[in-house]
């Protein structure tokens, strides 16, 4: 990742979740026509992985 990719992803965890939510959305409307290869298996069980582990966290602070 370029620096200025870093920075500005640091910029991007520094904003407000509805700014945050705003520019999320705008970068899938960018990337709509984009030609992305399939996802792989290990794709799918990355980010499934990294879901349920998110999910894990919440359930432990709404305890």
């Amino acid at each position: 990742m370029t620096v200025l990719a870093q920075e500005i992803l640091n910029t991007f965890d520094r904003l407000a979740d509805a700014e945050q939510l705003e520019i999320g959305l705008e970068i899938l409307r960018r990337l709509v026509h984009f030609d992305f290869p399939p996802l792989t298996d290990e794709d799918f069980i990355l980010n499934a992985e990294e879901l349920f582990l998110a999910l894990d966290q919440q359930e432990i602070d709404y305890e």
